[in-house]
């Protein structure tokens, strides 16, 4: 048996989560297979490891399927990341319960390492939408990773914004890796593991549940420099987010709203705490000042800079920009003369606002500002 199928093994067995897992390899000298083949007297010495546990592992062949999770790995064309590996997150390998393996699907590189998580209320208000949304495309323009949940509301609006820019993003999961949650979001994560990548600590086959979610949590938390609240009420759990950052030394910031909007009390809260208030990337970016200096930035051209021709739009972009044509058109027209899906059309216009190729004005219409070539 090799390492990585032993812990592969231990995160299969119930009960024997990160903090155990670390307990278990602290005492058998951080070897996995090791533990697998440990007497239940050996096992009952090891700190923190109740009886049932025990048991567990001892008779770990009799209830874990491992043959069958190694064929569902090999055929999904996902890898498995163990702690030791040197592609592991180095931030996430630092909290206090790292996950001992991470499920992938598409590809973590290191600028990843540097990420920031950007998190919000599965109810968001549409300014809230726009926030999450114009924050993720900024960051992943200026080349940060933009880590999020995964969830509807204002995880998915930041994973957006991020895959408009062209840039990269990670959503941690709160189920296996084969299982889509919410099921809206299905296209979302195959483009996510285009510009990206999918990840989670959970097996095959595990649905999601109120313990799976706080777990995912964590590690967004986690494996990010630090974490931005965009829009929560004071029981949403991007403020169990905010609090897992802030117990693991992570800067946390928090975005204002508007004060009569119970959406809002939750970042207010977060600020009357010391979270830092964001009105912008640059409150984000200059707190990391080290990591990211100015002149090392990707800078946003004006449009009438020189190179700004040079500036590359996404297939649906440039399918929404043909549509514009000269004329100021509603989104009704431009969703039939691009044929594009409603939420493409809507997610393109954002993108090319933000490249100030295009502008709202009255009626909700929309023109070109310049040219794109």
């Amino acid at each position: 048996m090799e390492p990585l199928e032993a812990l592969v093994a231990l995160n299969l067995i119930p009960g024997v989560g990160p903090v155990r897992t670390r307990h278990l390899l602290d005492r058998f000298g951080g070897d996995p297979v090791a533990i697998l083949r440990a007497s239940r007297v050996e096992l009952d010495s090891v700190p923190g490891l109740g009886g049932a546990q025990a048991e567990a592992i001892a008779g770990w062949q009799s209830t874990v399927d491992l043959d069958g999770e190694m064929r569902r790995i090999a055929a999904s064309g996902v890898s498995v990341l163990p702690i030791t590996d040197p592609g592991y997150p180095t931030l996430l390998r630092q909290i206090y319960d790292p996950p001992p393996v991470l499920y992938v699907k598409g590809g973590l590189v290191p600028e990843d390492f540097q990420g920031v998580a950007l998190v919000g209320s599965r109810l968001t208000s549409p300014y809230g939408m726009e926030v999450a949304r114009k924050l993720a495309h900024q960051l992943a323009y200026t080349g940060v990773t933009v880590v999020s949940g995964g969830a509807r509301g204002a995880d998915t609006a930041a994973h957006q914004g991020a895959l408009a820019a062209q840039g990269r993003t990670v959503a941690v999961l709160g189920t296996g890796i084969d299982r889509v949650y919410p099921p809206e979001n299905r296209g979302l994560f195959e483009r996510i593991t285009e510009q990206g990548a999918l990840v989670t600590q959970f097996p095959f086959g595990r649905n999601a549940d109120r313990g799976t979610f706080p777990a995912r949590n964590r590690i967004v938390a986690g494996m990010t420099l630090g974490t931005v609240v965009v829009e929560a009420g004071l029981s949403s759990g991007a403020l169990i987010t905010a609090d897992m950052a802030n117990d693991e030394g992570r800067q946390v910031f928090a975005v204002p709203g508007r004060i009569d909007n119970p959406r809002s009390r939750g970042c207010h809260d977060l600020i009357k705490k010391g979270a830092k208030l964001c009105e912008g990337i640059e409150d984000i970016l200059g707190e990391f000042e080290h990591r990211f200096p100015p002149s090392e930035r990707a800078s946003r051209p004006a449009a009438d800079a020189p190179g700004f021709p040079a500036l590359t739009l996404s297939p649906a972009e440039q399918a929404v920009w043909d549509a514009l044509g000269d004329e100021a058109l509603e989104v009704d027209p431009l969703i039939r003369r691009s044929a594009l899906a409603p939420s493409a059309v809507q997610v393109a216009l954002f993108s090319l606002e933000l490249k100030r190729l295009v502008r709202q004005g009255p009626g909700g219409r929309f023109e070109r500002l310049c040219r794109s070539d």
